[in-house]
C-alpha cells in the first residue's frame, strides 16, 4: 500500500469502523516503540550474565528488527515499519539523541580533563591518532573494493573512516568498568581519563567531518569556501556558548535553589530544554548536525549542583529509556547484513575489525608501557579504549545520511562497532584480575574496637551515632568506625555519574561530592561525632549493583578486620507518636542484609530503628545533645546471644547507656549450651551497674511481646538466635525468632531493635567470656 507522506493521518477512527490503526502515524508509532523497548528490554535481560553493556543489547534488537533478519519478511516490514513511517520514527528518535547528547555534554566537566594529567593525555593520542591514521591508510583501499565508494571524495572519506575506527565511547566504558568494580583503580583512573580526551577529539573531528562531508559524492563539486565558513560558524558558536552562554546558565542554576519556590524552578528548567532546541536548530542552521549544538550546550551547565541533578532526574528516564532507543530501532532498519555478500565482503568486514583493534590496542599499549605502566595493565587499558557505542553509530548514521557511506560499508561498520564493543568485557576479566583496592590492615590491638557500619542515607544516621554512643566509651578502648554509604549502581546515567566522581581511596569507592549532597550530610554528622572523643572515623561510599553489594560490604570487613557488621533494617519508622508511618526502601536491601548474614567473616548487627534518637535527622550532626539510653537485653541463650553480651560488656558502666538484661529460663535445651550460657552471664550478676533479671516462662515470644509493648526500653538488643520449632516466623525469618516478633510492623511501639548474629564459622568451643572481651 503507497502513501503520501503528506495525506497521512495522526490517528484513526477505530476498528468499529473498519480502519485498521497501522495505517496511522500515532497508533504506528506506540506499536513501534512498544517492539522497540520489549526487544531490547529483553536481550538487555539475555546478555547480562555476560555483563554486557546495555547498548550492545539496542544495537542487536534494532538489527534484528530490519531487514537483516525479522524485516527479511516482507509482510512484516510493511505492516510495522512501512518506509512512509521511517520520517517519523526517525524525527522522535532524533529528539530523544538531541536531549541524550546533552546529557552527555551535562555530565562531561571541562575542569576534570584539564586536570587528568600527561599520562592520560598521552594515551588518548596514541589511542586515536593510530587507528585514525591507520584508517586514513584502509581508506584508499576500501574506495576501490568497496562498489561506489570511489564516487565518494578523498577528505571525506579519510576523515568518516578514520573517526569511526579512533571512536571511544566514554559512556559505555564507564558502564563496563563500573560493572567491573575497576573504575577507582588505576587502569579505570586512566581509561576514563583518556576516554574524556577522546571524546572531545571526536566531536571536533565530527564536526570537521561533517562540515567538509556536504552531500558526500556531490562533495566534490562545491566550493570549498562553504566548508571553510561552516567551520568558522561552528567555532564562532563554541566560543559564543562558552564565553556568554555559560556564564548565564551558571546565574540560572543558582535562582534554582532548594530555597526557592517550584514556580522558578519548572522556569528554569522549562528555558533549558529550550535551549537545547535552540543550540540544536543553530548548529544545524550551520550545517553541522543539530546534535552537536545540544552537546555543546550541555557543557554550559554547571556540574555538580543541585540544577544538574534536577535536570537529570527529569529528563534521564525519559530519554534513555524510552525514545533512546528508537534510535538504535532506526539504525537497525538500515543495517542490511545481507549486503555484505561473498567471501571478499566478509573479508573486507575481518580486515576492519582487526584494522579498528590492532590501531587501538596496539598504540595504547606501546604508549602506556612508555608511561610505566605493567605490561598487563598497558594491555587492559588498549581493550578499554576499543569500546564503540552511541557515538559511533551516530557517526555513522550521519555518514549515510551525507551519502559517504552506502549500504554495504554501513553494514560493515556496525557489525564492527558492535563486534568490538561486545568483546571489551571478557577480553578485560580474561587478562585483568586485579587484587582488591584495599591493603589489608594489620590485626586490631586488645583493646581497640572496630566497627563497620553501613548506611543508606542521612535517615539511618541518628539511630546508628546514638548506637555508638551507647557501645563506645574512651575509658575503654578507642574505636575505629568505617562509615559506608550504599549506592545501588543502576543504568541510570546518574548512577554512571556517581561513580565517575570518586577517587581511590580505600574499598570500594570514596565519593567526592559537592556540599549539600547526601554523602557530605552524612559525612558531616559523623565527624561532628568523631570529634567528641577517641573516635576514629573513616568514610566510604560502596557504588555497586544490588546484586553484588554484599560482596562489598564483606570484603570491606574482611580486609579492615572489623569485629561487627552494622547493616540498616529495609523498614523505617518515621513520625511522631499517632502519626507514625513505616518507610520501606525496598526488598531488594533486605536480601542484601540476607546475603550479608550468610557470608560475613564476623558478627553481623541488624538495626530496626523505630526512633532510636534524640534529636531530628537534620539535627543528626548534633550528637552532644543525647541522652542517657535505656538498653534492654533479651537473653534467651545460644551463640548469638551469648555474643549480644559481648556489646553489654561494652555498654555496662557507660554514663549514656543504663543497661537492663533480662534471662529468660527454660527447662529445655542443650546443656553444653546452657554451661556457656552461665559463663556469660556471670559477670552481668555482679555487676552493679547492669539490673539483672531472670524469669521463668513457658512461653518466650509471648514474655517478648509484653516486654516491647511496655516501653521500659528505648532500644531492645537480642541474638538472632533459634527458639523451639513450634514457634513460627511469621514475615523475616533473618531476624530469627524474637527479631521478628519485635520488627512487627504494629505502630505505636516505641523500642528499636538490634539483632546480632555471631560468625557462623566461628568455634562453638569458645573461652570463658571474660577472655573474649
Amino acid at each position: 500500500m503507497q502513501h503520501n507522506i503528506s495525506s497521512i493521518r495522526t490517528s484513526s477512527d477505530g476498528a468499529w469502523q473498519g480502519e485498521n490503526p497501522l495505517n496511522y502515524a500515532f497508533p504506528l508509532l506506540i506499536v513501534q516503540t512498544t517492539l522497540v523497548l520489549f526487544t531490547s528490554r529483553f536481550l538487555a535481560y539475555l546478555l547480562k550474565p555476560l555483563r554486557q553493556p546495555k547498548v550492545v543489547a539496542e544495537i542487536v534488537g534494532g538489527i534484528l528488527l530490519g531487514p537483516s533478519a525479522l524485516g527479511r519478511n516482507k509482510h512484516f516490514l510493511n505492516l510495522v515499519f512501512p518506509s512512509w513511517s521511517t520520517p517519523i520514527l526517525e524525527s522522535v528518535a532524533s529528539i530523544g539523541l538531541l536531549f541524550f547528547l546533552f546529557l552527555v555534554g551535562l555530565e562531561l566537566d571541562l575542569s576534570t580533563i584539564s586536570q587528568s594529567g600527561r599520562k592520560a593525555f598521552s594515551i588518548a593520542v596514541a589511542g586515536m591518532s593510530v587507528p585514525f591514521v591507520l584508517g586514513a591508510g584502509l581508506s584508499f583501499f576500501l574506495r576501490k573494493a568497496v562498489n561506489g565508494e570511489d564516487k565518494v571524495g578523498y577528505g571525506q572519506y579519510i576523515l568518516f573512516l578514520g573517526v569511526a575506527l579512533s571512536i571511544t565511547a566514554f559512556p559505555v566504558l564507564a558502564r563496563i568498568l563500573a560493572e567491573l568494580k575497576l573504575l577507582t583503580t588505576h587502569v579505570g583512573q586512566t581509561a576514563m581519563a583518556a576516554a574524556a580526551f577522546n571524546d572531545v577529539a571526536a566531536w571536533i573531528l565530527l564536526a570537521l567531518a561533517v562540515a567538509l562531508a556536504g552531500n558526500g559524492s556531490g562533495g566534490a563539486h562545491k566550493s570549498p569556501l562553504i566548508s571553510i565558513w561552516v567551520l568558522i560558524s561552528g567555532v564562532a558558536f563554541v566560543a559564543f556558548m562558552l564565553i556568554l552562554v555559560r556564564p548565564m546558565m551558571s546565574r540560572l542554576a543558582r535562582q534554582c535553589s532548594p530555597e526557592q519556590d517550584n514556580v522558578i524552578d519548572e522556569a528554569c528548567i522549562c528555558l533549558t530544554l529550550v535551549g537545547v532546541m535552540l543550540s540544536g536548530f543553530m548548529t544545524d542552521l550551520i550545517g553541522i548536525h543539530a546534535i552537536f549544538g545540544a552537546f555543546v550546550f550541555g557543557l554550559t551547565i554547571p556540574k555538580g549542583g543541585e540544577f544538574a541533578a534536577k535536570l537529570i532526574i527529569r529528563m534521564e528516564d525519559f530519554v534513555a529509556g524510552l525514545l533512546l532507543p528508537l534510535y538504535f530501532a532506526s539504525s537497525g532498519l538500515k543495517t542490511d547484513v545481507a549486503k555484505i555478500q561473498g567471501v571478499e565482503a566478509w573479508g573486507l568486514l575481518a580486515l576492519i575489525i582487526s584494522t579498528a583493534c590492532a590501531g587501538k590496542i596496539l598504540g595504547t599499549f606501546f604508549v602506556a608501557m612508555l608511561c610505566m605502566i605493567s605490561v598487563r595493565e598497558s594491555l587492559v587499558l588498549g581493550v578499554l579504549m576499543n569500546t564503540k557505542g552511541l557515538v559511533e553509530l551516530i557517526v555513522l548514521n550521519i555518514g549515510r545520511e551525507k551519502k559517504v557511506l552506502n549500504d554495504e560499508m554501513f553494514a560493515i561498520l556496525v557489525l564492527m562497532a558492535l563486534f568490538t564493543t561486545f568483546l571489551t568485557t571478557p577480553a578485560v576479566m580474561a587478562i585483568y584480575k586485579p587484587l582488591r583496592n584495599l591493603e589489608r590492615e594489620l590485626p586490631p590491638s586488645e583493646d581497640e574496637i572496630r566497627i563497620l557500619a553501613c548506611v543508606h542515607g542521612p535517615g539511618n544516621v541518628p539511630a546508628l551515632i546514638n548506637l555508638i554512643q551507647s557501645i563506645y566509651t574512651s575509658k575503654k578502648a578507642p574505636l575505629k568506625l568505617y562509615v559506608m554509604h550504599l549506592v545501588e549502581l543502576t543504568d541510570r546515567s546518574s548512577s554512571i555519574l556517581m561513580v565517575r566522581r570518586t577517587r581511590k581511596n580505600g574499598f570500594p569507592f570514596v565519593n567526592h561530592l559537592r556540599r549539600g549532597t547526601k554523602r557530605d550530610q552524612i559525612a558531616a554528622a559523623f565527624e561532628a561525632y568523631g570529634q567528641l572523643g577517641r573516635v576514629t572515623i573513616r568514610h566510604s561510599t560502596a557504588v555497586s549493583a544490588l546484586s553484588a553489594m554484599h560482596e562489598d560490604i564483606c570484603h570491606v570487613a574482611e580486609d579492615r578486620r572489623v569485629e561487627m557488621i552494622i547493616l540498616p533494617f529495609h523498614k523505617k519508622w518515621k513520625g511522631e507518636e499517632g502519626e507514625e508511618a513505616v518507610e520501606n526502601v525496598g526488598n531488594s536491601w533486605r536480601e542484601i542484609n540476607q546475603r550479608v548474614l550468610e557470608t560475613a567473616p564476623c558478627s553481623v548487627g541488624v538495626l530496626i530503628d523505630r526512633g532510636f534518637n534524640s534529636t531530628p535527622s537534620e539535627q543528626a550532626a548534633e550528637p552532644t545533645t543525647t541522652m542517657p539510653k535505656r538498653v534492654g537485653f533479651l537473653f534467651v541463650g545460644g551463640p548469638d546471644d551469648r555474643e549480644a553480651l559481648r556489646l553489654g560488656g561494652r555498654m555496662a558502666g557507660q554514663q549514656l547507656a543504663h543497661v537492663t538484661l533480662v534471662r529468660f529460663l527454660q527447662r529445655e535445651g542443650n546443656r553444653r549450651e546452657k554451661e556457656l550460657d552461665e559463663v556469660a552471664l556471670e559477670e552481668f550478676k555482679s555487676d552493679e551497674s547492669v539490673q539483672y533479671k531472670e524469669k521463668v516462662v513457658s512461653d518466650v515470644a509471648e514474655e517478648v511481646q509484653r516486654i516491647r509493648e511496655s516501653r521500659e526500653n528505648d532500644i531492645l538488643v537480642v541474638g538472632k538466635g533459634q527458639l523451639p520449632s513450634s514457634v513460627e516466623l511469621t514475615e523475616h525469618e533473618e531476624l530469627g525468632t524474637v527479631g521478628d516478633i519485635l520488627s512487627s510492623e504494629e505502630l505505636g511501639i516505641f523500642p528499636s531493635t538490634l539483632v546480632i548474629q555471631r560468625r557462623r564459622e566461628t568455634d562453638e568451643n569458645e573461652g570463658t567470656f571474660s577472655e573474649m572481651i
